[in-house]
Parts: C-alpha cells; sequence; structure tokens
C-alpha cells in the first residue's frame, strides 16, 4: 500500500510535511501530559500523577541498571522524554492513517528511517558530548585507543554502527507493523466475507503492535541510557 509523501521545498531544501505534522504531534501530545500529571501534584499521587511518577521510577530503575546514580541521574529528564515521546510516536499510526490525493498525512512519525535516524545521531552526538565534558577532551580521546592503539578505527566503525542499528531497529519495527495494518485495512473493503476474514486478525495486530510499540520505546531508551553509560562512567 504504497502511498507519496507530501514533499515541498522551501529555499532549496526538501521537507515532508507529514513527519513535520507527526512530531508536532507527538511532542505536543507529551507536553500536554507533562503538564496534565504535574499542574496539581499531591502527597498521595492518583490518576495521571500515580502514572507519571511510575514513568519517572520506571527510567530511574533504567538508569540504575546501566551506571552509577551519581553519573546517571542527570539524564533523567532526558530517558522520561525519550521513552514518552516515543512510545507516543509508536502509537500514532495504529488507529488510522490519513490519505489525501494519494500522499500519506497521518502516520507513526518512527515510521520514516529519517524521523529515527536523526533521532539515533542526537543520542549518540550527546553521549559524545557528555563524555568530553565529564572527562575532559584528551582523557575521552584516549579512550578511542584503548586496550591498543590500533583499536580507534574499529571503535570509530563502532560508533557508525551503533548509531545505524539503534535508528534502524525502531523504524523497522514500526513501518513493518503499519505495512500489515495497511494490508489488513485493505482487506477489509473486499465484501462481507474479507471484512469478518480479516476484522479478527487486525485487533490481534492492533494490540500486538502496541506491545511492540511499549518495547521499541523501552529498548531505544535502555540503549541511550547504555551509550552514555559507556561514555561518562569511569567503570567501564
Amino acid at each position: 500500500m504504497h502511498h507519496e509523501a507530501p514533499i515541498h521545498e522551501f529555499l532549496g531544501l526538501n521537507f515532508n510535511l507529514a513527519n513535520v505534522l507527526m512530531i508536532t504531534v507527538a511532542s505536543a501530545i507529551v507536553f500536554l501530559i507533562a503538564v496534565l500529571s504535574t499542574r496539581r501534584l499531591a502527597m498521595n499521587p492518583t490518576g495521571i500523577q500515580n502514572f507519571m511518577e511510575w514513568i519517572m521510577d520506571f527510567v530511574k530503575g533504567i538508569i540504575n541498571s546501566t551506571m552509577d546514580w551519581k553519573d546517571g541521574g542527570r539524564f533523567h529528564v532526558l530517558g522520561i522524554t525519550l521513552i514518552m515521546y516515543v512510545f507516543v510516536s509508536n502509537m500514532l499510526g495504529l488507529p488510522f492513517s490519513i490519505v489525501i490525493d494519494n500522499e500519506l498525512w497521518w502516520k507513526s512519525p518512527t515510521a520514516d528511517p529519517v524521523v529515527t535516524l536523526t533521532l539515533a545521531t542526537m543520542v549518540v552526538a550527546l553521549s559524545h558530548y557528555y563524555g568530553v565534558k565529564l572527562k575532559g577532551t584528551a582523557a575521552y580521546g584516549k579512550e578511542f585507543f584503548k586496550p591498543f592503539w590500533f583499536m580507534f578505527p574499529i571503535k570509530i566503525i563502532e560508533e557508525f554502527a551503533n548509531t545505524l542499528t539503534l535508528g534502524l531497529r525502531l523504524y523497522g519495527n514500526i513501518y513493518a507493523g503499519e505495512i500489515l495494518l495497511s494490508l489488513l485495512a485493505a482487506s477489509l473493503a473486499t465484501g462481507v466475507g474479507g471484512h469478518l476474514a480479516a476484522i479478527v486478525p487486525m485487533l490481534a495486530w492492533q494490540g500486538f503492535s502496541i506491545f511492540v510499540g511499549a518495547i521499541q520505546a523501552f529498548i531505544f531508551t535502555m540503549l541511550t541510557m547504555v551509550y552514555l553509560a559507556h561514555k561518562v562512567s569511569n567503570d567501564h
């Protein structure tokens, strides 16, 4: 079920307006959840505040499993933001898609490799930034030559490989899920027989896609903390 992307040129650059729209929607939803969950703080949390505190504890557990809290505490807000943003982005394309003039406007932003690879690049770049900031340029640079100097090219390749695998893993899982959902949705339009045959597997795949989307948000956040731990912790 191939649809064109709404590409528009501005100042010599091509912009995918669907990506811009969906990134904005995902960001607005995460921001709204954060505002609503902290608007009326209570000592005995209930409702959405309780949910947000569970997310905070969950991310804290991820950080503690990868590095000492003294090093990783500064990344707590980053982890919360990532896991919420990636999860919301993964969910946006599940209920439906919107196609206008054969252009796909509503989808999961993480079903586009440009978005996921950009997120991965930002994460890897951030790990290098904090590595230099906390260890110093000279000490951090020496890490690329340990335990032997000839490991340098291998470690450079490793950085590119980490970026590709982090981004493409997320993209592949979400994109494949949306493709199958679109195929099942097409089966619903093939008459009563096709409708009855497709509705059960479509509901089952919707549920499985929610599970996959949650797992991928967890994996992305976990690997982010692993990469940061390798750069900032002295015991890695």
